[in-house]
């Protein structure tokens, strides 16, 4: 039986890496309980260099990336179509096109759950939700 696959947006990644921001020990809590329950945990490959762009600490979040998501995680692709897709999206309904590239990509590659902390974010027909969900 395959694993349930949960895609975390770059907000969520950002603050399992760095434990100065806000939401750090929610993240910690959120990670363990998806690694206790045998969830996949996704994200895309662009989100590296963004996350790696964003960081206060580059030496953590490269050690990051090789200890855990290199390791545990799986690290997927956009995909033409999906950029495609995300980008006339972007363009004729005025939407982030971060946001689509990320949600189309979770969907694209099978996720069943995309964890975010924005409260408005695309609908691409996976279910969205945020630290609530998950009752920590």
């Amino acid at each position: 039986m395959a694993r349930s696959k949960c895609y975390f947006d770059i907000n969520i990644v950002l603050d399992i890496i760095d434990s100065s921001r806000l939401n750090h020990a929610l993240s910690i809590s959120l990670l363990r309980q998806l690694v206790l329950h045998e969830q996949k945990i996704c994200i895309s490959e662009d989100m590296l260099s963004t996350i790696y762009y964003i960081s206060k600490d580059k030496k953590a979040t490269l050690e990051f990336f090789e200890n855990i998501v290199y390791v545990d995680w799986e690290v997927v692709s956009f995909g033409i179509d999906v950029i495609k897709v995300a980008t006339q999206k972007a363009l004729h309904e005025s939407l982030d096109l971060e946001d689509l590239l990320q949600c189309l990509c979770a969907k694209e590659n099978g996720c069943h759950l995309f964890v975010t902390k924005d409260k408005k974010f695309y609908d691409c027909g996976i279910k969205i939700v945020g630290y609530e969900y998950f009752e920590i």
